[in-house]
Formats: structure tokens, C-alpha cells, sequence
């Protein structure tokens, strides 16, 4: 395809989409909004999680006797799979655009690819292995305990749970309400650790992956993966259900490949392509302080003035943001009297 036609490329080789980001519910809101926002809610990536999710429920997942004990047997499998899974899923997309390079630049929002460059600031100086490790052999296992803990609390009947024959329309609302819950928690436990020490300290390690790639997806320290899969912890609370809790669990940990692909579309044939719904974290990517929530579902980013829609009107309203920012500091450190 002619990714030309779509958007533009700079002389560094870095596409921009022509058209800007839009959040669902910041515009007029009518019949027509509301009934696309559900189509796409409904499908694409929200529908791939949940059939990966069925296939967890019917042949990994074993029965609530089973994880009421807790123990290596059927918490390694889960762990295994875990890492299986996100091994196959996340490297196919590296294998196929990253590796293969089989859609070369079209649509890649940064023209040069990881592979390429070398940098002291990774494990073994590549990104790419440097992600792969912390992605598969650090946060995964991470986030897999916190879901065998859950688990085990309702299988065990510390805490209450709904079952599907007897609350079914609640079960179907958490699991309606789950891609929103992950957005929400995501977007305040992502403002939290930008915050200057948390940042330096624990988020710093994500972002050293300012070009991002599948393997980027779950590069996180310790820390910051399990303030991720903490999302699993509020359905303690919500009187949830063991499959809501592994739907839940695959919208963070399969999610996560959504806003690292690097490519706004990916080609199936030659004249059709599919979008991928990343260039809102891309950008995050690229300039730190903005687009916070995953991916743009939720408004918090146009409440709290940190939305960029990927414009050039975009650029400029963040430098001005920046530039008062930076002035206030240069006040604030203007106004400590010397010693």
C-alpha cells in the first residue's frame, strides 16, 4: 500500500497519519458516536483478548477445588502458559515487522527500527533483547502471581465471587466494564510514576524504549509491573468471578502489544490494511508527558490538558505547555534564597 496517502513522511523517515486522534466522548455526542464506539469496543482487539480468554478458561484454567490449594502444580502451568502465549503473540508481530520487516517503513511512525541501533542504556546494548527478557522472564511471572493470588482468594472463598448461573448479568457487565477499568487504572497509576523520583526510579526503564517495538510492551521494572497487574486487585472488592479475573488479566498483559506495534496500519493484502490503534501511545512515546491512557478510550487526558491528537497544532500547544512549565521552575528555583 501507499502509506502516502494516508498521512506524511519527514526527511528522517518518520510517518505522520493525516488524519488526528479522536476521543469518543469529548465531541457531540449522538446515535451514531455511541453506536460506533460500541462497534469498536466490541470487536478488533477487545474480541481477539476475549478469545484468548475463552481458550484460558476451557483448557488451561483448572477447577476452583483444584486453585482453592495453593500450590506449584497448577500455578507453574499458568505461569507457563503465561509466558508461552505472550512469547507467541507479542513475537509474532516482532517477527513479521521487525525482523522480516515484511511491511518495510509503510506506516512505521519512527523510520528507524531497534535492531539497528546499539545503546549502553540496555541489557547486552539492544532494545531488543533487553525488552524481550524483561518483557517475558520479569513482569510476566510478576503479573502472574498477582493473578494466581486472586485466584486462589476466590477459589478458596476468602472472598465472595459471583458465578455466571447465578449472577449473570453482573458477570457480563464486569466483563463489559473490564477494557474501561484497565484504561482507568492505567491512566492514574501511569500519572503517578511520571512523577520526577517514582520516574527516575521505576518508569525511566519503559521509556528507555523511545522507539518502541512489541518487546517493549511489558519492558517494565519490577515495581511498575506489579502496580500494572494490580488492576486484578479490584475485583477483591467486586464481588468478581475467575473469568472475569483471566479476561481481566489478558486485556493488561495481551493489551500491552497494542500501543508498541510502531505502525498505525498493518497490510493483509496489498490493498487492504487494518489499523492498529497505537499512535496515541506512540506519542506518549515520543514525548513523555502526554496521552497517558492506553489508548485513547477514555477523556482523563483531555480533562487534565495532556491530550495530543497527533497534529502539528498538537506540537504547539505541548511546547507552550512545556515552556510555562519550564518557566515556573525557573521561578521556583529563582525564588530559594542562597546560602
Amino acid at each position: 500500500m501507499d502509506d502516502l496517502r494516508f498521512g506524511t513522511r519527514d526527511r528522517r523517515g518518520n510517518w505522520r497519519p493525516d488524519e488526528p486522534l479522536h476521543l469518543p466522548w469529548t465531541g457531540k455526542v449522538s446515535a451514531a458516536t455511541v453506536l460506533g464506539f460500541l462497534r469498536d469496543y466490541l470487536s478488533g482487539w477487545n474480541l481477539t483478548f476475549f478469545a484468548i480468554s475463552l481458550g484460558y478458561w476451557f483448557f488451561v484454567l483448572p477447577s476452583n477445588d483444584a486453585m482453592a490449594v495453593l500450590d506449584w502444580g497448577w500455578a507453574g502451568r499458568l505461569l507457563a502458559v503465561n509466558m508461552a502465549g505472550i512469547f507467541v503473540f507479542f513475537g509474532a508481530f516482532e517477527l513479521r515487522y521487525y525482523i522480516q520487516r515484511r511491511q518495510s517503513q509503510r506506516f512505521k511512525y519512527n523510520g528507524k527500527f531497534p535492531g539497528d541501533q546499539l545503546s549502553d542504556v540496555f541489557w547486552f546494548y539492544s532494545q531488543n533483547l533487553d525488552n524481550f527478557l524483561r518483557s517475558v522472564f520479569i513482569t510476566v511471572p510478576i503479573g502472574t502471581a498477582v493473578e494466581v493470588l486472586v485466584l486462589w482468594l476466590f477459589a478458596s472463598g476468602a472472598v465472595p465471587m459471583s458465578s455466571l448461573a447465578d449472577n449473570p448479568v453482573w458477570v457480563v457487565v464486569l466483563i463489559l466494564v473490564s477494557p474501561l477499568l484497565h484504561e482507568a487504572h492505567f491512566f492514574f497509576v501511569h500519572r503517578a510514576i511520571h512523577w520526577a523520583p517514582l520516574y527516575r526510579w521505576i518508569h525511566s526503564v519503559h521509556h528507555n524504549s523511545i522507539n518502541p517495538s512489541p518487546w517493549s510492551s511489558l519492558s517494565m521494572h519490577p515495581v511498575e509491573g506489579l502496580l500494572y497487574f494490580s488492576t486484578l486487585f479490584y475485583h477483591l472488592i467486586l464481588w468478581s468471578n475467575p473469568f472475569v479475573v483471566i479476561w481481566q488479566w489478558n486485556i493488561a498483559a495481551y493489551g500491552a502489544v497494542v500501543g508498541h506495534i510502531g505502525f498505525d496500519k498493518l497490510e493483509v493484502t496489498g490493498d487492504t490494511a487494518v489499523n492498529s490503534h497505537a499512535y496515541a501511545h506512540y506519542l506518549h512515546h515520543k514525548y513523555f508527558e502526554v496521552n497517558y491512557c492506553d489508548d485513547g478510550v477514555l477523556p482523563w487526558d483531555k480533562w487534565f490538558g495532556t491530550w495530543h491528537d497527533g497534529t502539528r497544532a498538537a506540537d504547539e500547544k505541548m511546547k507552550e505547555r512545556f515552556r510555562k512549565k519550564k518557566e515556573r521552575r525557573n521561578r521556583s528555583t529563582a525564588a530559594v534564597p542562597a546560602e
